[in-house]
C-alpha cells in the first residue's frame, strides 16, 4: 500500500516507521526542513524500551514532490495539528487521486468535516489512536506504539472493504487496530483520554511519570473527564467508558515515564496547542446541550494564558 503521513511529527513518524518496516511504501511529510533532511540522510531513528533502531524512510516537505516520484497515494493519514488541517489537505491535493482514502487520526473533534469539504465525504475515514511519540531531535523519536490501540471507521458506520483492508495493514505492522461501527463514540472515547492529561500536562509542564504522582492533578483530571462524559450523554453519544477514572488510567498505559502529552510538546516548541479541539470541544458541546463545564473552561483558560506568554 502507498501511504502518506501528512504531519509526520513524533506520532506520525512512530506510525509511519512501523508501517515502513511492514513493507509499505510510506512517505513522511513534515514542514520542518531539519527533520526531513535528517530522515533523508540518516533514516528515522525509533526508540522503544530505551533501544534505538533506524528505519530507512521516504521523507519530504512537499506533496508535489511525492506525486512526481510516486503518483497518487492509496491512503493519506492526517496527523497535522488541528488548526493546520485545511491548509495541509489543500497542499496534499497532488497525491489525492480517484481511489485515495483520507484518514484523520488527529486529536479532538471536527477534522472530518474540514477534510470532507476538501476531498469529498466519500473519501474520508475517521479514527483515533492511543499510540504516542516524543520528538528527541530531528529524525529521532520515542515511539509508543506497542500495546496501544487504534480505531478507524466509516463516517456512516458501515463495514466497508477499504476500512477492513486498512485495519489489516495496520495490524500487520503491529498497530493494534479495530474497525468501529460507532465512530463518533470512538472519537469521544479518545477525546476523554486527551481531556484527562493534555491540558494538565501543558499547564504543569510535567511528563507522565511526574504528572501521575500528584493526587490533586489526578482529581482534577477525573473531574474534567466526568464533565465531558455528561456532555457526551446529553449529546446522544454512545460511550464505551463508564468510569471517569478509566481515561486517566488508559492515557499512561504502556508509555515511558518521560512521555509528554502532545500539548506540552507543542508548548516546549513554542507553538500553539490543540486546546480548542480537545477541552474546548467539551465546552462548546456543553453550551450546545445545556451542560455546565467549569473545569474544562478553566483548563482552556489556563492553557490559553500559557500560550499567550510564549515568545513571539
Amino acid at each position: 500500500m502507498k501511504i502518506c503521513v501528512l504531519g509526520a511529527g513524533a506520532l506520525g513518524c512512530a506510525i509511519g516507521g512501523v508501517l515502513t518496516e511492514a513493507g509499505h511504501e510510506v512517505w513522511l511529510v513534515n514542514r520542518g526542513r531539519a527533520h526531513v533532511d535528517a530522515m533523508r540522510a540518516q533514516g528515522l531513528t525509533l526508540r522503544e524500551a530505551g533501544v534505538d533502531r533506524v528505519v530507512k524512510v521516504h521523507a519530504s516537505t512537499d506533496c508535489g514532490e511525492i506525486a512526481a516520484a510516486s503518483g497518487a497515494m492509496d491512503l493519506v493519514i492526517v496527523l497535522v495539528k488541528s488548526f493546520h488541517t485545511r491548509e495541509a489537505i489543500a497542499a496534499a491535493r497532488p497525491i489525492v487521486g480517484a481511489h485515495t482514502t483520507v484518514l484523520s487520526l488527529q486529536n479532538g473533534l471536527g477534522h472530518e468535516d474540514i477534510l470532507a469539504e476538501a476531498v469529498g465525504r466519500d473519501k474520508v475515514l475517521a479514527g483515533k489512536t492511543y499510540t504516542g511519540g516524543v520528538m528527541l531531535g530531528p529524525g529521532h523519536i520515542i515511539a509508543g506504539t506497542q500495546g496501544k490501540e487504534t480505531h478507524i471507521g466509516e463516517l456512516d458506520g458501515s463495514l466497508s472493504e477499504r476500512v477492513v483492508r486498512i485495519a489489516e495493514a495496520f495490524n500487520g505492522a503491529g498497530l493494534i487496530t479495530e474497525v468501529s461501527r460507532n465512530i463518533m463514540g470512538t472519537m469521544w472515547d479518545k477525546l476523554l483520554v486527551n481531556v484527562a492529561t493534555g491540558a494538565l500536562s501543558a499547564v504543569t509542564r510535567l511528563p507522565y511519570g511526574e504528572l501521575y504522582q500528584v493526587p490533586e492533578v489526578e482529581a482534577c483530571a477525573i473531574a474534567a473527564v466526568a464533565e465531558a462524559m455528561a456532555v457526551a450523554k446529553a449529546g446522544g453519544i454512545a460511550l464505551s467508558v463508564t468510569d471517569p477514572r478509566q481515561p486517566w488510567v488508559k492515557a499512561a498505559e504502556g508509555l515511558p515515564q518521560e512521555f509528554k502529552a502532545s500539548m506540552l510538546q507543542s508548548l516546549e516548541k513554542g507553538s500553539a496547542t490543540e486546546i480548542d479541539y480537545v477541552n474546548g470541544s467539551v465546552v462548546r458541546w456543553g453550551e450546545r446541550h445545556g451542560v455546565a463545564t467549569p473545569i474544562n473552561q478553566t483548563l482552556v483558560a489556563c492553557v490559553k494564558g500559557v500560550e499567550r506568554a510564549l515568545p513571539r
